[in-house]
């Protein structure tokens, strides 16, 4: 599964807001209906498989939960027009119900971009809608119900990562004890099952694996997948202040990320990784060959890079603020030069940039509070109702657009 001249400019398109409990108020991508040559947006967190947008997104999709009261109370796909010169900008144009709330979190286009997988993390319910036909008026054309057990007993599908002619599906949990051991699991772009494999709860290279799961990230030139770790559905559905208060809940989440083989799907190495790492990045840089993640509960950066006899190696590299206080980072955002990246803390509404022109040495130069600290209200025990800076919509060369969710 080799491509030619990548230059790591990774194209998962959706944009991920994300709180402790993984609740996510609204997932954006992109949709164009014409492909000019000049780009404009970095698309930085996306698929090395999926085509860039080249030149004026003119839609953005967002994945809303629903709330019950409010219009027919369920998840919608929401169309909303982007482009400046067309006279909708800035208004809903569309939406589209799927008949329930499901706790509606990630999304990801396929590897033609032709259609959006959007998923959600409490029946585990996957919904796919035709992006291609009409972008603004995208259609629900199949909803995939038989998840679990299809994939024998995945519960919670998070990332949805576009391969050749097929789509990665990571889980979060399962349904034997609902805690945090689980799957990636792979359809093809018909929505068929193909495959499910299976997070190492072994000893590898003398990390033992605790099976969790949450991000992936692929570096084709080097053969490899990168994934993260969170939690399980018994703790991402619990109220938080419940969760915060349970110090058996709390030893739940996955300490570990793991380097993978990425055509075999056979992991090479295991790291111990504290804290729950969550987003999974690559160096958008052609050339660069190193990974970055944050974790979630004790703020840390951690940088992967090969060694000099070519063996994968994890590097606590910096501190996110003030780890006591739990700032909590949950999403970022590489710049496609690989020289910077933005990071959201959501526990104090923070937008952070951090200067990586030496990844073994990131400082951060910028921070500003594009939002208010977070306000928690749990709906199914997820959280329904906070605000939470996302700057990793769209950057540019000069200009990052922050959007908040409420």
């Amino acid at each position: 599964m080799r491509i030619e001249e990548t230059d790591m400019t990774l194209c998962k398109p959706r944009f991920s807001v994300k709180s402790l409990a993984v609740a996510v108020s609204a997932a954006v991508a992109l949709g164009v209906t014409a492909l000019p040559t000049t780009s404009i947006a970095d698309e930085t967190s996306c698929s090395p498989f999926t085509p860039l947008i080249k030149g004026q997104e003119d839609f953005v999709y967002v994945w809303t939960l629903g709330v019950k009261g409010l219009g027919d109370g369920s998840d919608k796909l929401v169309t909303v027009s982007v482009n400046p010169k067309s006279k909708t900008y800035g208004k809903v144009i569309n939406s589209v119900s799927v008949g329930g709330r499901n706790e509606a979190h990630h999304m990801g286009f396929t590897d033609d971009r032709r259609e959006l997988w959007a998923g959600g993390l409490d029946d585990s319910h996957i919904f796919i809608f035709d992006v291609a036909t009409n972008p603004a008026k995208p259609r629900l054309v199949k909803v995939i119900k038989d998840f679990v057990a299809k994939s024998g007993g995945t519960v919670g599908p998070h990332t949805f990562y576009a391969i050749p002619g097929r789509m990665i599906i990571t889980g979060l949990s399962n349904n034997k004890d609902h805690g945090g051991v689980t799957n990636n699991v792979i359809y093809n772009n018909k929505g068929e099952y193909v495959e499910t494999v299976p997070v190492p709860t072994t000893i590898i290279d003398g990390v033992k694996g605790d099976g969790y799961d949450y991000d992936v990230a692929i570096n084709p030139n080097e053969n490899v997948m990168f994934s993260t770790s969170f939690t399980g559905w018994n703790n991402y559905m619990m109220d938080l202040g419940k969760l915060v208060k349970d110090p058996e809940a709390m030893k739940n989440f996955g300490n570990t990320s793991i380097m993978w083989n990425f055509k075999t799907m056979q992991p090479i190495k295991i790291f111990n990784t504290p804290g729950a790492p969550l987003e999974a990045r690559w160096s958008l840089k052609k050339g660069d060959n190193w990974a970055v993640t944050t974790t979630a509960l004790t703020s840390q950066i951690w940088v992967y890079k090969q060694d000099s006899k070519g063996e994968w190696q994890a590097h606590d590299v910096a501190t996110i603020g003030d780890p006591a206080k739990i700032p909590l980072p949950v999403d970022i955002s590489l710049n496609k030069d690989g020289k910077g990246m933005w990071i959201n803390t959501f526990m104090d509404g923070m937008t952070r940039f951090w200067d990586f022109h030496d990844p073994m040495h990131p400082k951060e130069v910028y921070k500003k509070r594009s939002a208010p600290r977070s306000i928690w209200s749990p709906r199914a025990g997820m959280a329904n109702a906070f605000i939470l800076p996302a700057p990793c919509c769209l950057t540019g060369t000069r200009k990052v657009r922050m959007t908040n969710s409420s």
